[in-house]
């Protein structure tokens, strides 16, 4: 309990010093006053936008005020959709999870079986095709590979469509693609786009894994008791490989959340990415400054939610957690 108090507290001081960090740089990217009024426009009425965007004040006075609306849920309206930021976030964010989980549960469907056979074969051609590929999904970027995939699946072969998140139903009042046949149909290219980059990384880390832990005692020693392979790969092995696997999971869980702009873009999927692209454009600070605390909150619960893993995965760090 100690422990968790004192990660709770850790998070607490990073969320502080993220806002500090997150409103300053905002604030120095450029005057959202230029472009949201005309060019024309006399210093009265560019006096007036001030005032009425609450820009007249200090810096710092500034700062108090979204500090005190953040800790009361409040991230200030938009300059352009005359909203409140945080609804305009909350309305995107579940397209980018439904994603962003999509991509997350493919890097870790094909990732670890691929390679776990490129770890245990590692002279056959098949696992050296497997690395070999694997190089390609780090190398490639995203928005040439999402081109790629439309041309291929949706120009071409005329498979999958290639824009949009088609049609929807709800659940829990929230609206949701994978509950219906043409939503999930739209979901396959971006979420194979936005997953491949995490199926090698996972896959490298899988194979590196099961290489130097079939070296160890413990797997020979449980060799010699006489246990089957797969009770000796899938027991003994893979307990020991997941607590790197499930860091660099909960990190790409974050990062695919953060970084799916270019994804969004390239596939116009109505997420977060699409809507905070389209804020840097006209300097909507409100919505910039929201987006980027509602991906701090993630970050940081996600690292928490990672270290309560390792307390399950692993009884070393729970005698640890104890003492």
């Amino acid at each position: 309990m100690t422990w968790l108090l004192r990660r709770l507290v850790q998070a607490l001081f990073i969320v502080l010093a993220m806002t500090i960090i997150v409103f300053v740089g905002v604030n120095v990217i450029g005057d959202p006053v230029d472009v949201l009024i005309p060019p024309d426009a006399d210093q009265a009425e560019r006096a007036r936008a001030m005032v009425a965007l609450g820009l007249d004040k200090p810096l710092w006075e500034q700062y108090l005020r979204f500090l005190l609306g953040v800790l009361q849920g409040d991230l200030g309206r938009s300059f352009v959709y005359n909203e409140p930021a945080l609804q305009l976030i909350g309305s995107r964010l579940p397209a980018t999870m439904e994603l962003a989980v999509t991509a997350v549960l493919l890097s870790i469907v094909v990732g670890i079986p691929l390679g776990m056979f490129a770890g245990l074969k590692p002279d056959s051609w098949l696992a050296r095709a497997i690395m070999a590929g694997s190089i390609l999904g780090f190398s490639l970027p995203t928005f040439w590979v999402g081109l790629m995939l439309i041309m291929v699946f949706a120009v071409q072969l005329g498979w999958l469509p290639s824009t949009g998140r088609g049609e929807t139903a709800a659940l829990f009042g929230v609206q949701w693609s994978f509950l219906t046949r043409d939503g999930l149909a739209h979901m396959i290219l971006p979420a194979l786009n936005l997953a491949l980059g995490n199926i090698a990384l996972v896959l490298r880390l899988t194979r590196a894994g099961v290489r130097e832990h079939l070296q160890l005692e413990y797997v020979k020693f449980a060799r010699a008791k006489g246990l089957s392979p797969a009770r000796v790969l899938f027991v003994h092995v893979m307990k020991n490989i997941m607590i790197p696997i499930v860091t660099v999971i909960g990190l790409e869980f974050g990062s695919v959340i953060a970084f799916a702009v270019v994804t969004e873009t390239v596939f116009a999927w109505p997420g977060m990415g699409k809507l905070i692209i389209d804020s840097i454009n006209v300097l909507d600070r409100p919505v910039i400054v929201a987006y980027l605390m509602v991906i701090v909150f993630l970050f940081v619960a996600i690292n928490l939610l990672v270290d309560l893993l390792y307390t399950v995965l692993d009884p070393r760090v729970r005698l640890e957690t104890r003492e």
